[in-house]
Order: C-alpha cells, then sequence, then structure tokens
C-alpha cells in the first residue's frame, strides 16, 4: 500500500502567495492574519514577486508597496 504524504508547500512562493491573496479576497490585512505577520512583510512579499495590490489595496498601501519596489529594483 502506498501512502501518499502532503508536500510541504512554501506560503512564500510567488505562485502560493498570489493564490493565497485570492482565497484572502485579495485583502493585504486578511492575509497578514492568515500569514501571521505584519502588513508590512506581506507587502514586501507581494511586491517582490509581482503580485498586484487590489484596488482597495493600492489606495490604503500603494506608496509603500511601489516603494519597496523601487527598492527591489535597484538592487
Amino acid at each position: 500500500m502506498v501512502v501518499m504524504q502532503p508536500r510541504e508547500v512554501d506560503p512564500t512562493d510567488g505562485r502560493v502567495l498570489e493564490r493565497n491573496y485570492d482565497y484572502a479576497q485579495r485583502n493585504v490585512r486578511l492575509l497578514a492574519m492568515w500569514y501571521e505577520c505584519d502588513v508590512e512583510r506581506v507587502l514586501e512579499l507581494l511586491a517582490e514577486h509581482e503580485v498586484e495590490l487590489s484596488r482597495n489595496d493600492r489606495l490604503e498601501f500603494g506608496s509603500y508597496y511601489r516603494s519597496v519596489r523601487r527598492e527591489l529594483g535597484a538592487r
């Protein structure tokens, strides 16, 4: 008998992160609660993987998100 083991999933992987953002109804605050981390860290992860923010999140967090994207581009 073959027993299937669940695969380890990296929650910071770009595809996983984008899917989880969708599951969180494209809400950074909700995703931060799921990930049990600061909103700023979630924004940094989204920026690092070029996951576009929802309209509401852009209005609230757009300047920080863009500054992280610029910083990442400067590296």
